[in-house]
């Protein structure tokens, strides 16, 4: 399976949780309104803004939903290879 790496900007995140809303196996909002990455779900300690994880190939076009639907480009995913593959360069 294809692994991504998703990193959320804290600086950019206003809380809108659109993430939240298409993809709450992988974003959920913190206690600061700011949105953070887990991994299928689960919620490794401590919560992180940056995480590896598998996925398949649904999940993978479901998490870059996710990130589209952030107002302020918030959030970034990088394939295997750390090519930034939303939002496209």
């Amino acid at each position: 399976m294809p692994k991504l790496t998703i990193k959320v900007d804290p600086d950019l995140c206003i809380g809108a949780a659109s993430c939240v809303t298409i993809a709450p196996e992988t974003f959920q909002l913190n206690d600061e309104n700011k949105a953070y990455v887990l991994d299928h779900g689960t919620e490794p300690t401590p919560r992180t803004y940056e995480r590896v994880i598998e996925v398949t190939e649904d999940e993978k076009e479901n998490i870059i939903l996710g990130a589209q639907s952030c107002p302020t480009l918030a959030i970034f995913i990088y394939d295997e290879q750390g090519k930034q593959l939303f939002p496209e360069q």
